[in-house]
């Protein structure tokens, strides 16, 4: 259930004065935001390094799945859960100054990914992680592990300012622990000039129930009066998760969606996984970026952070992440679950040119914190520092 392959980054950087990094996340060809996260930091430090050397990640498998991978970039795949998953990621990381773990629940096995705390047990290095998620009302085994996951890192990364602020309030913590870095963005060329008169409304990433796709379908129905009309487009791949436990259901549902509304002239729902240059062409032709996320506590959004840095105005539903990045005047939030609240967001920006270049410039003015290279100088120098104060302290690991 353990494939590994050549540790090469580790020992080559031993005469420069950059730690040595070792990541633990899911990572491509593996297609999910953890693993688009990861490699997009480890490209933002190689370019503020410039070199790669002294950087390497362990792929994190699903439970119940081959680690194999052809062509994979990772120098091991692990399956936590599995027998030996903590002994081998135990016995590569010594090699390395710091381990970067990038936290979701489930990607680490069952149980919440419990078995985590397993490795935080014996790794003989100190440990960054990153927090992807802090729900508001945690399930008892959920407020465990995350209490755990600060308690035994040297710094606990937050996204955004709301996520440290819901452990602060909801979770036993030491604040001292606690860093906002904020989730990096690619940074695109100047946006494209359309040949289609329409106004372009974007939503993209991975699908499924929860995303809320079905309300911007909705509010679309509310804007047929227009004249021009607005083009809807949802562009994605279904979750690999969710395709493994329901197939294309909840893609289907949305299909039938548009067609008992009458919306296939202004709905289009596509499939495929972007490439960073596909997406710079698509994100760069839209007008609006649409997020009708259902969550009520999410943190952190890749696709937000992507829409703001592109200089795009956003229309989301106050989602945590969302309220704070578009306080400045970036977009408009609107209600959770609610198709009229949606259109009024989208007609705001649609109808008002001035309003949507104000929204526009406003993103834009984000663009120089989020891009991937800013964010990776303070990820660097958070490993500066967490190495400098913790490398008296390592202990040599043993094999349990």
């Amino acid at each position: 259930m353990i494939a590994t392959g050549p540790v090469q980054g580790g020992q080559a950087a031993q005469d420069r004065q950059e730690p040595r990094v070792l990541f633990l996340s899911t990572y491509p060809p593996t297609i999910c935001g953890l693993a688009s996260f990861t490699e997009a930091l480890m490209g933002g430090l190689t370019a503020h390094r410039g070199t790669s050397l002294g950087m390497d990640v362990i792929g994190v498998a699903a439970y119940g799945d081959s680690p194999e991978v052809e062509g994979d970039s990772a120098i091991a795949r692990v399956v936590p859960g599995a027998p030996g998953w903590v002994d081998i990621v135990a016995a590569v990381s010594v090699d390395y100054d710091i381990l970067v773990i990038q936290h979701e629940y489930g990607i680490y096995g069952p149980d919440d990914g419990i078995a985590l705390l397993d490795l935080l047990d014996v790794v003989a290095i100190p440990v960054v992680t990153t927090i992807h998620s802090v729900p508001i009302e945690p399930m008892p085994r959920q407020r465990v592990i995350l209490e755990s996951l600060v308690e035994r890192s040297a710094v606990a990364v937050l996204i955004s300012t709301a996520a440290r602020r819901f452990l602060m309030d909801g979770y036993r913590v030491d604040p001292s622990r606690l860093t906002v870095i904020p989730h990096g963005a690619h940074v695109f060329a100047q946006p494209l000039v359309s040949p289609d008169p329409r106004p372009l409304v974007l939503t993209w990433g991975l699908l499924g129930p929860g995303k809320g796709i079905e309300w911007g379908i909705l509010a679309m129905d509310r804007l047929r009066h227009l004249r021009p009309q607005p083009r809807y487009l949802v562009q994605g791949e279904t979750h690999p998760a969710v395709l493994r436990r329901e197939g294309e259901a909840y893609r289907n549902r949305l299909r039938a969606l548009v067609v008992d509304n009458g919306l296939e002239d202004m709905v289009r729902i596509q499939g495929g996984y972007l490439s960073v240059p596909d997406l710079a062409r698509v994100v760069s032709s839209a007008n609006i970026v649409l997020l009708p996320y259902d969550s009520r506590d999410q943190v952190a959004s890749g696709v937000l952070v992507e829409a703001i840095a592109a200089g795009k105005p956003v229309v989301a539903t106050s989602f945590p992440h969302a309220v704070e990045l578009l306080a400045g005047g970036a977009g408009r939030v609107v209600r959770h679950e609610d198709p009229d609240s949606i259109a009024e967001g989208l007609l705001s920006l649609l109808e008002d040119p001035q309003a949507a270049a104000a929204a526009a410039e406003a993103a834009r003015q984000l663009t120089p914190v989020l891009a991937w290279e800013t964010v990776a100088h303070t990820y660097d120098e958070t490993f500066r520092t967490v190495a400098a104060r913790d490398r008296p302290k390592r202990r040599r690991w043993r094999p349990a």
